[in-house]
């Protein structure tokens, strides 16, 4: 194995560790939110809050993560994020142990956890995109899902089993595995110099009004479809869990099981599919409609079965369609943009994705109250409509050269972007 090709694997075990970590924050806490409630006497509201909280206050900051990180470089901001997000899981396990009325301060230390998550897996997405270009940049990134992934499949599980010991256990976990990952990348990802000078303020705002402008309409219909998947895979596991409880009397590791196969589907669909797309714009298209397509009819077929093995089998299906949707939005977003773009690009869209799976419990809670038929029969159309905007929206090129993104437009530097315009307005003498 060559130096180079040495480095860039190291450059790549590192940077999986974060989006890895990234997903324990809300899903290894799933399975010990119910002795939470009990032993703090808490209502289900207070309890979802320690969901909801996280992923807000991550929404919220992601935007602001993304601007430092394109004027600064990635890494800083990176590991104080990751750190960040330890230090308030440390807090909220503290708190848990120490105090007779914990809940405000664990309130306080998931909302700190969410700002810290605010800098890790977007700006490990642009990262990535920064390290590796073309085919190795698609395997990079499908295998950065995957990981992702991989955490949802290992977090129930991980969660019922250090619930058996006490519900604030996990809390001290991530503070370990937060210290490990941001060590990692400081020692084993050497991040690219900038080739160009960090754009000022005023710049960066009239870039990203260019951007959306440019691509405003393929990025909506992107930004819409990575929310709707993630809205959708929370709300329903959140259906699925309490459903498998309430309906079977199946709980702790069981259920954390149960819950893991259509995630396991969903991972082992995303890694292949990272392999395999290398930057075909077309066929990154008809796979983000396909999947999404494939998610819609498993929601909707799910309306007509009650046997929990069809509707586990239905479910397993939808996430595999997911699996195929999500590293060929990735791909698209940090590919169809400048490296000193990307950082704010990607953010904006682990923004939406965050807020996905704020908004995806709470609104299912609500459908369900209603009836299981609206819940899902809604949920599959919003998923078509999905489909159907990135049919209209999409439209790659076959493939695009060194200069050009898969739609087949130069992505001209910054400054030099600006001068050009300046100098079409007649602001700028040759």
């Amino acid at each position: 194995m060559s130096a180079s090709k040495h480095g860039k694997t190291k450059d790549l075990i590192a940077m999986t560790t974060v989006p890895l970590i990234m997903v324990l924050g809300n899903s290894m806490l799933i399975p010990v939110l119910p002795q939470m409630k009990a032993a703090l006497e808490l209502t289900q509201f207070q309890v979802s809050l320690t969901i909801t909280l996280f992923s807000l206050s991550a929404g919220l900051i992601i935007p602001l993560a993304g601007f430092l990180s394109d004027r600064i470089n990635r890494k800083a901001v990176l590991i104080p994020s990751l750190l960040l997000y330890g230090g308030g899981g440390l807090l909220a396990g503290i708190a848990a142990v120490a105090m007779d009325e914990p809940y405000p301060w664990i309130i306080v230390g998931r909302a700190l956890q969410g700002l810290g998550a605010a800098g890790t897996a977007p700006i490990a997405m642009a990262l990535l995109g920064d390290l590796f270009k073309g085919a190795a940049q698609s395997r990079a990134l499908g295998l950065s899902e995957s990981a992702n992934g991989m955490g949802k499949v290992i977090s129930p599980i991980a969660g019922s089993l250090l619930g058996l010991m006490a519900w604030w256990t996990p809390f001290f976990v991530f503070p370990i595995l937060c210290a490990l990952s941001a060590l990692m990348v400081w020692r084993m990802v050497q991040e690219p110099e900038a080739k160009e000078r960090p754009p000022t303020v005023r710049e960066y705002v009239r870039s990203l009004g260019d951007i959306f402008r440019r691509e405003g309409r393929w990025l909506f219909s992107a930004f819409f479809a990575g929310s709707s998947c993630l809205f959708v895979l929370f709300g329903i596991l959140f259906y699925l869990s309490d459903w498998l409880e309430t309906a079977y009397r199946i709980a702790g590791i069981l259920k954390g099981g149960i819950l893991a196969i259509p995630l396991l589907g969903m991972v082992i669909t995303a890694y292949v599919t990272g392999v395999i797309i290398k930057k075909k714009g077309r066929l990154m298209k008809w796979l983000i409609i396909g999947g999404l397509l494939t998610l819609a009819a498993s929601l909707g077929g799910a309306v007509f079965v009650n046997s929990r093995f069809w509707f586990i089998a239905l479910i397993t299906a939808g996430a595999i369609g997911t699996g195929a949707v999500l590293p060929c939005l990735n791909s698209f977003i940090t590919g169809a943009v400048r490296k000193a773009e990307r950082g704010m690009i990607t953010s904006i869209y682990g923004s939406v994705r965050f807020f996905g799976v704020a908004v995806g419990p709470p609104v299912f809670s609500w459908l369900m109250d209603i009836s299981r038929t609206v819940m899902l029969t809604s949920v599959s159309v919003l998923v078509a409509v999905a489909a159907l905007l990135a049919l209209l929206l999409i439209h790659p090129t076959k493939s695009g050269g060194n200069a050009k993104n898969v739609f087949g437009r130069t992505t001209a530097p910054l400054a030099a972007s600006h001068l050009l315009r300046r100098r079409a307005r007649g602001k700028v003498r040759l």
